[in-house]
């Protein structure tokens, strides 16, 4: 088995070799303790339990983008972090990553000087031990949990990260996905439909020639097919925040897309022209809002939220507009279109547009704008501005542009059958510098200690394939020793937000609960030896990722669950007719046991109730649900079951019930 050739040591690192504390105190039964090292941005906060709860191992969180050291405080129930580790036996480490953007590097080394300096503080209170140590962390947080872990030796036992990217992750899947959303804004309904439960599965049915070619470049890329419904909350992503770097890091190539030949833009004919909005208008009137404080602007440290904490308007108090003498037509495409100051004091400077309504043009939040509204200020009416998409249009097929050498298969839609790319190519692969600049080091796969990646099939913003990618990489450093140190849980009917309360929850669970529950298997396999679960058994294909349809085969955590409507997946049915409901609910080998089951026989968002299981096998982990419900009204309708599991059967642990459902379709007349 292949070792990282040099591993690094904090105890050879000058500027972490003084750390202090400055709070040290109880709240609410949690011993807090607050800190940093002198001479540097770093700080930390370590929550410790009661000496009688500790077990002797720690949780190490790892956010999105270095932020607060106290950011996971004043989370509920499942997504308390810091409940979830006192509850279980560990103490909590979360600290703001070394605060330093000039060096990614420190990243990896604040983070070993915190948990190292957390493990003599526990010895202080506790007495003489090692504590165990867990690092992990999802989407952005995945990359640093990972290289934390490739980069030290003994500080971490074990490493769990989640819903994480390959380095080609970064603009790629935002850029594919926005240019699908683009050219394919008028057929979702369709696409949705045919994957829904009784559609007819012809995803293609009905599109042109264009919109063919956007969804099957957008399926390739690995965006999950069944993740379509949710683009009306979804939108592009990060895409907004990445579209600034790539201005500044590539700036050529907002000229070379509209001008040179082999590029979308300088097709005449391309939907990139017909799309392109340039549109000249005068300023009427400006609202500029005031301020609030730093300390009242919010640091979120979830998967799906934390990205937009880089997005500013410098603290505004409520959104600053700017009234139009005229507007473009209705049908035109503002997504990412930026307002650019033609004349005045402003002259020259640009700011994002979020919305027209009306006249008005509502300014949106933008990386890197700092000074805002300062500038806007500058603005008075009667200025000349422009509408303008050009650049946004033109990123959302950069990742043609960015096709690497090798190790991955994905991006073959963009070579020829003799391996050389179909586009123009830019100097630079934009992902690996993303990767690196955020997390501190490039995935290898070489790391000593124990790993579990919990990723999820839905995933539209770390498309599912980049987890099974790292699996490859760790492969080819383990051999044949793989099982004895990593494990890939793919959980299926989830999404890239680690919410509890997930958007969209008639279609998706949350997977917190398996994160949960990766967290204290990987805590078992270190100090006990007991091997967790197996990996999931999956297969990858023009980007997509399939799994077995039983819960024996398919392995992982997760009950899989099949429901049924009169014995089918779809049915037509009067108003007033009871309709009868069965589901087969299945627990892989060694996952756990079968605790709740819920119903939401309308499909309204948020309106489960709680059912029953009618039989469960003596060991939980098979069950059958049976109910019935009469529709009052005409409709089509989506009934859906939501079933979950606990290692021991404990309903009552609402940290650790592994989620899944099942959707049905049912048309009342």
């Amino acid at each position: 088995m292949q070792q990282k050739s040099v591993a690094y040591d904090m105890n050879k690192d000058p500027q972490f070799q003084k750390p202090y504390i400055d709070i040290d105190e109880w709240r609410n039964g949690v011993h807090y303790i607050h800190g940093g090292f002198e001479n540097t941005n770093t700080r930390f906060s370590f929550y410790f339990p009661k000496k009688e709860d500790y077990e002797g191992r720690f949780f190490h969180f790892m956010s999105p983008i270095p932020g607060s050291e106290n950011a996971s405080e004043g989370a509920e129930e499942e997504e308390d972090k810091i409940g979830f580790a006192i509850s279980h036996g560990a103490y909590f480490v979360e600290s703001n990553m070394g605060n330093d953007p000039s060096d990614s590097t420190i990243i990896y080394r604040s983070s070993a000087a915190v948990a190292e300096y957390s493990r003599l503080v526990a010895t202080k209170l506790y007495g003489d031990h090692r504590p165990y140590g867990y690092i992990y962390g999802g989407s952005g947080g995945g990359y640093k949990t990972i290289s934390c872990f490739e980069n030290t030796e003994n500080i971490w036992d074990g490493a769990v990260p989640f819903v994480i990217g390959s380095p080609m992750a970064m603009p790629n899947v935002f850029t594919v996905r926005a240019h699908a959303l683009r050219i394919l804004r008028n057929k979702l309904p369709m696409i949705v439909d045919a994957l829904e439960p009784g559609g007819s599965g012809d995803i293609y049915a009905g599109l042109n020639s264009d919109e063919k070619d956007a969804l099957e470049e957008a399926t390739k890329m690995g965006f999950p097919l069944r993740a379509w419904f949710s683009t009306h909350f979804i939108g592009d992503g990060a895409l907004p925040i990445l579209a600034p770097i790539i201005e500044r890091a590539d700036s050529t190539y907002f000229e070379d897309f509209w001008t040179l030949p082999g590029y979308l833009g300088a097709d005449p004919n391309s939907s990139a022209v017909k799309d392109r909005l340039q549109f000249e208008t005068d300023i009427i009137e400006l609202f500029i809002p005031g301020k609030v404080e730093e300390s009242e602007i919010s640091n979120d440290t979830g998967v799906d939220e934390a990205w937009k904490t880089l997005q500013r308007l410098d603290g505004a108090t409520s959104q600053p507009w700017i009234k139009l003498e005229s507007v473009p037509s209705e049908d035109s495409y503002l997504k990412g279109a930026n307002i650019h100051f033609l004349t005045g004091e402003a002259a020259g400077f640009k700011i994002p547009l979020e919305k027209l309504v009306g006249n008005k043009a509502f300014i949106g939040a933008g990386y890197g704008l700092d000074g805002m509204i300062e500038m806007l200020a500058k603005a008075k009416p009667g200025d000349k501005i422009i509408l303008d998409n050009s650049n946004y249009i033109a990123i959302q097929t950069y990742h043609r542009h960015q096709v690497p050498r090798e190790g991955y298969s994905i991006y073959d839609q963009f070579r020829d059958k003799n391996g050389v790319p179909l586009y123009p190519q830019r100097p630079t692969l934009m992902g690996p510098s993303i990767s690196r600049g955020g997390a501190g080091s490039i995935q290898t796969g070489c790391f000593n200690g124990k790993m579990i990646v919990v990723a999820s099939l839905l995933d539209e913003s770390a498309f599912p394939w980049h987890a099974d990618w790292y699996r490859k990489r760790v492969k080819e450093v383990l051999e044949d020793k793989e099982l004895q140190f990593f494990r890939l849980w793919f959980i299926d009917n989830a999404m890239h937000d680690d919410s509890a309360q997930v958007a969209g929850d008639t279609h998706v669970v949350s997977y917190l609960g398996a994160l949960h529950q990766a967290l204290l298997d990987l805590s078992v396999w270190v100090e006990r030896g007991i091997e967790p679960a197996q990996s999931t058994t999956y297969s990858v294909f023009d980007g997509q990722i399939s799994v077995p349809s039983g819960a024996k085969e398919r392995k992982g955590i997760q009950p899989v669950v099949e429901l049924k409507v009169n014995h089918t997946k779809s049915t037509e049915v009067s108003v007033g007719e009871q309709v009868q409901f069965t589901a087969y609910v299945e627990m892989p080998d060694n996952a756990g046991i079968l605790t709740t089951v819920d119903w939401n026989f309308e499909g309204e968002s948020g309106q489960f109730e709680n059912g029953e299981y009618e039989s469960v096998q003596k060991d939980g982990t098979i069950g059958t649900v049976k109910s019935s419900h009469i529709f009052s009204h005409p409709g089509t309708y989506y009934p859906v079951i939501r079933v979950k599991s606990n290692r021991h059967g404990k309903r009552d642990d609402i940290y650790t019930q592994v989620q899944n459902l099942s959707r049905v379709r049912v048309v009342v007349n």
